[in-house]
């Protein structure tokens, strides 16, 4: 009698521990959308930013197929001439704080109109990396782009830069500059999950 209820309680466990297992086996069902919603694919947003490029993806709608392009091109460029100024300026200040000088707001207002200037001067060779249009049951045109720009260039066209203003060139190290620049680019890539 002892034993048999040692062999239920051992099947019963083995039953259940099988479940588990199983359970945790099954392939993940895909979740829908919420009741009356619909999801939305967008073309040309998988590009991304990540350590080695500035990215930027945008759309732009108009009756006029010539126009919806130049909608998105010039929304997509804002969004890349923005992140890289944010990524320049948290570069300016990890950069400007760790060689502690003296001057350091004059320093870090200096190196910000740089780099407004580079980037203006840069987005000038972007790359477009994607391109999509569509046209609505209205009639109208919808252009999906995504550009790029290689941060080796920001960093290049900064490095020809800096040296050449008289009171930055005395504190200016391309190397720790650079290796400043690497990790907000690294930082980038880890925020978007990559």
């Amino acid at each position: 009698m002892k034993m048999k209820i040692t062999q239920v309680a051992f099947l019963a466990m083995f039953i259940a521990i099988a479940g588990i297992v199983t359970q945790g086996c099954k392939s993940k069902k895909e979740v829908a959308a919420p009741s009356g919603e619909v999801e939305i694919t967008t073309y040309c947003s998988e590009f991304q930013t990540d350590n080695e490029y500035f990215r930027a993806n945008q759309v732009g709608e108009s009756l006029d197929q010539s126009v919806s392009k130049k909608k998105a091109l010039s929304n997509a460029k804002a969004e890349l001439a923005s992140s890289i100024e944010t990524t320049m300026k948290a570069t300016f200040d990890n950069y400007v704080n760790s060689r502690e000088l003296n001057n350091v707001e004059e320093v870090e207002e200096r190196y910000e109109g740089l780099s407004r200037e580079v980037t203006n001067q840069k987005l000038n060779g972007i790359r477009t990396i994607c391109e999509k249009q569509t046209k609505t049951e209205e009639g109208k045109y919808k252009t999906y782009i995504a550009i790029e720009l290689a941060g080796d260039e920001i960093m290049s066209a900064m490095n020809q830069r800096l040296p050449a203003d008289a009171k930055l060139k005395i504190d200016y190290d391309y190397e720790k500059f650079k290796e400043t620049f690497n990790e907000e680019m690294d930082k980038l890539e880890k925020d978007r999950g990559y």
